[in-house]
């Protein structure tokens, strides 16, 4: 049998001390924490599903990050644009002369935008900007101001190209995408001078596609885009761009009973503009077929007069030589009368209700069926004659610019 002295025995009791405190505060522990737990969980309400673990939240590129300057992608993607595009953009001057009832000349000041299309100093605008100007003056982005001559203008669809002289300067222009791929919701941006504010960029999306729009001359512009980006007067004319810089539309008009942006303004889709442009600056008009005849618009003495089976159409006045070839009747000149405008009207000649499966109730209804086609080209139009409807081909004859 082993023997222990006092001290042995004295650092046993020390040890064996030591031992028991900490099996109390284990013990402790093992009490306390699951009640603490306990406690939390009785306070979160009862869910029937399975705990499922938690995971840390994972950044992907679809989310904003922050850039250069603590910018996010979106604000740098706006940058980026506007510094290529806005020196593109060019603020349009315009003077017209008018009278007073005294017959005094009164010089009226216009204002607009426009997008540089080439190294030759062609700008792309709307008609209506420039529309009856007896001056035009171009401002650039260094704050040149040049004169600008008309080159071509195309009333149906709002658009014209003015040219200055760039004097050597290389010119930035902005790159034609296609609007056939645009999708609502898409972001565009919109660059021009409204109220005066040379190259104001303004932001928003695609918020509708094939919307019809009716110009101040009476015409009807099939396909147009609508955004939410702001656009005010001294916009129209300035470009609308999509996220890669490119240009998808010419802003134009709003829909708005203040005057100012309401959030629903349209832009001439770039896919019409581009064979326009391209027609206005080689011929200094837009090569588009048309009908040979000349053809008036009913209206309501006029159906009574004749009797006439419908009450909208384009009576055939006159019919040319093709339309003649394609069995169209012009009006006999035996039933001959005169409107209060004094257009002599001649009675009994075909109606054209229907031209390549568009309804036509009025000339600009056959403008805009006949917009996208070229002389040369064979058009199925329904015309009434009397109380039957026929069904002819017509070869288009050349649009001359009265007839567009």
């Amino acid at each position: 049998m082993k023997l222990y002295t006092r001290r042995h025995v004295a650092i046993l009791s020390i040890v064996l001390a030591l031992v028991a405190v900490g099996a109390g505060v284990l013990a402790t522990a093992l009490i306390i924490v699951p009640h603490a737990v306990q406690r939390e969980l009785a306070a979160l309400p009862v869910q029937s599903e399975p705990a499922v673990p938690l995971t840390p939240v994972q950044y992907n590129s679809t989310m904003p990050s922050l850039g250069a300057g603590g910018l996010i992608d979106d604000e740098l993607n706006n940058i980026q644009i506007y510094d290529k595009a806005n020196k593109a953009v060019v603020y349009v001057t315009t003077v017209t002369t008018g009278y007073t009832w005294y017959y005094q000349q009164v010089q009226q000041k216009g204002t607009g935008s426009g997008v540089i299309i080439d190294q030759q100093g062609h700008v792309l605008t709307n008609n209506h900007v420039i529309s009856g100007a007896d001056r035009i003056s171009i401002t650039l982005s260094d704050g040149t101001i040049t004169d600008g001559k008309v080159v071509g203008t195309d009333p149906e669809n709002d658009l014209a190209v003015v040219q200055f002289n760039p004097k050597g300067k290389t010119l930035t222009t902005i790159p034609f995408g296609d609007s056939a791929s645009l999708k609502v919701g898409m972001k565009v941006l919109a660059i021009g001078n409204p109220f005066g504010l040379d190259r104001t960029l303004t932001t928003g999306i695609v918020s509708g596609l094939a919307r019809p729009l009716q110009t101040d001359t009476g015409y009807m512009i099939r396909e147009t885009i609508q955004t939410d980006a702001a656009i005010n007067p001294g916009n129209s004319g300035g470009p609308l761009l999509n996220s890669h810089g490119e240009l998808i539309g010419i802003n134009t008009a709003i829909e708005s009973p203040s005057g100012a942006s309401a959030g629903v303004g349209f832009a001439i889709p770039v896919n019409t503009v581009k064979p326009i442009a391209d027609d206005l600056i080689h011929y200094g008009m837009v090569k588009r077929g048309t009908i040979d005849i000349q053809g008036i618009d009913l209206f309501p003495q006029l159906v009574d007069y004749f009797n006439l089976p419908v009450q909208k159409g384009v009576l055939v006045n006159v019919a040319g030589s093709m339309a003649q070839q394609a069995g169209i009747r012009g009006g006999d000149k035996s039933q001959a009368v005169r409107s209060r405008g004094g257009q002599v009207i001649y009675g009994g000649g075909d109606i054209i209700v229907e031209i390549n499966g568009q309804k036509i109730e009025a000339m600009t209804d056959l403008y805009s069926a006949l917009a996208d086609t070229k002389p040369g080209e064979i058009a199925t139009v329904k015309i009434m004659r009397g109380t039957q409807i026929k069904t002819v081909t017509v070869k288009l004859i050349e649009a001359t610019p009265q007839s567009q």
